[in-house]
């Protein structure tokens, strides 16, 4: 019976072991897949003092089709880094419709994330996974990064505006 106890022990802590190594941290590695569908144009018409100003501004210009909107920045590292992304440059987005309230598309790079829990509302702009632009146009909660939100525009006028399918959005500074 004795033997029986020990062997039990053994067991018990093998399985201790095994649990204690198995909840230990490993690196995590992203795989992010070439973006084909993103482009970076430069403008070198653009004088640097202009740029500078740029950079300062928390004004993004948004276009689609023969539509411009702008929109309000939220001041953290995800809005640093996609200004920084843009200075001088636009970038244009080809993005399709997610589950009937956002349109969604890659940016070609990883921003920092600002993640907390969000309820969007018609207008905001968000980064998703650090790798993707979204421009909402109802209502959804979860875990996001804030970026900003479209100036005065109506839900109905941004539906209208994205449409019902694929849209092309290009992103500049003001």
């Amino acid at each position: 019976m004795n033997t029986m106890k020990k062997l039990c022990v053994v067991c018990l802590m093998q399985v201790v072991l095994f649990l204690a190594m198995a909840c230990g941290s490993s690196p995590v590695i992203e795989v992010i897949p070439e973006q084909p569908d993103v482009s970076v144009d430069t403008d070198d018409g653009e004088d640097k003092d202009n740029t500078d100003e740029n950079m300062e501004s928390n004004t993004l210009k948004l276009t689609i089709g023969s539509r411009t909107l702008t929109a309000t920045l939220v001041d953290n590292s995800s809005t640093r880094a996609l200004k920084e992304m843009l200075s001088g440059k636009t970038l244009t987005i080809e993005m399709s419709d997610y589950g009937n309230f956002e349109k969604v598309g890659p940016l070609g790079a990883i921003l920092p994330r600002n993640d907390e829990r969000i309820t969007t509302q018609p207008g905001d702009l968000i980064l998703y996974q650090g790798n993707s632009f979204v421009i909402y146009y109802a209502p959804n909660t979860w875990s996001f990064t804030r970026l900003g939100k479209i100036d005065d525009i109506s839900q109905s006028e941004l539906m209208s505006i994205l449409g019902a399918g694929d849209v092309t959005v290009t992103l500049s500074l003001q």
